[in-house]
């Protein structure tokens, strides 16, 4: 299979995203923030994912302009939070989330997770603001198979992507032939497992057999699944690390194993736990 950097998935409307890209989850000090966009910039990734949640925005839109990269050569992921969502508040977070980013449009935005109250009044924001062209997709993040239908009832344009935590040991199967059977893309949030992968023993075999690193399997794995992920680092030489995964694949005898390893064991909260009002 023949990936590289620049590789891309083309999501349900025809754009063009790229399959791996920079995960700043809570990563608030400005310096780190600054740092780790420029760096993956200059490494070549071209997607760059926050949130309004993240408190990063600001910083992520500054080291963009100061990286030199035309504003059309990046895709830029931000999301609306559980307290801004429904429509009056989604379109209200979305001018938010522009503003600090300094940016007229962002490429992808998403429900960050799962309120069936406001699926409604969110969507019909989010679906605006794409026919408006202020956002060029809209999609989702932490909805299983179930949220999925519930939101279906209500929408007139299906979510685009679905970023969900998916690693070796969660794999949703239910979720990924949901997803599939949908023409929703799935992009992995903690792919490494919070750095719990080093200790996965079969993916510490096969990365001794490539001389890779746990966590340039599992990129590699996903990616090979056609599946996008967002692994978060502050660290210069973790960036470039998790970069560095196009001068090997991996075999099927070994992505199969990596298959057979889900448990269903999740780092992150359950989708149904948060009781949002």
């Amino acid at each position: 299979m023949s990936l590289s950097i620049a590789s891309t998935v083309e999501l349900s409307n025809g754009v063009a995203m790229p399959l791996l890209g920079l995960g700043t989850f809570m990563i608030t000090d400005e310096s780190q923030i600054h740092d780790a966009v420029l760096t993956a910039v200059e490494t070549g990734y071209r997607l760059i994912d926050t949130a309004s949640i993240y408190k990063n925005e600001e910083a992520i839109g500054r080291a963009l302009r100061d990286s030199g990269i035309a504003r059309e050569e990046i895709f830029l992921t931000t999301k609306c939070w559980n307290d801004e969502q429904g429509y009056q508040a989604a379109r209200e977070a979305f001018e938010r989330s522009c503003d600090r980013l300094n940016v007229g449009y962002v490429d992808l935005y998403l429900v960050h997770w799962p309120a069936a109250e406001h699926y409604a009044g969110t969507w019909r924001a989010l679906e605006e603001l794409y026919a408006d062209g202020r956002v060029r997709a809209i999609g989702v993040s932490n909805f299983l198979s179930a949220h999925l239908e519930e939101l279906a009832k209500v929408a007139n344009i299906a979510p685009m992507v679905n970023q969900v935590e998916f690693h070796p040991r969660l794999q949703e199967p239910e979720l990924v032939k949901y997803c599939q059977s949908h023409n929703i893309q799935i992009q992995a949030w903690a792919p490494l497992m919070r750095g719990a992968i080093g200790e996965v023993t079969e993916i510490l075999q096969i990365a001794r057999n490539h001389g890779k690193t746990p966590a340039q399997v599992t990129l590699r794995w996903l990616l090979q699944r056609g599946i996008g992920t967002i692994p978060k680092s502050v660290h210069s030489s973790r960036i470039v690390e998790n970069a560095a995964i196009f001068d090997f694949e991996l075999a099927e005898a070994e992505c199969a194993l990596i298959d057979s390893l889900d448990s269903g064991l999740r780092t992150g909260r359950h989708p149904d736990s948060w009781g949002l009002t």
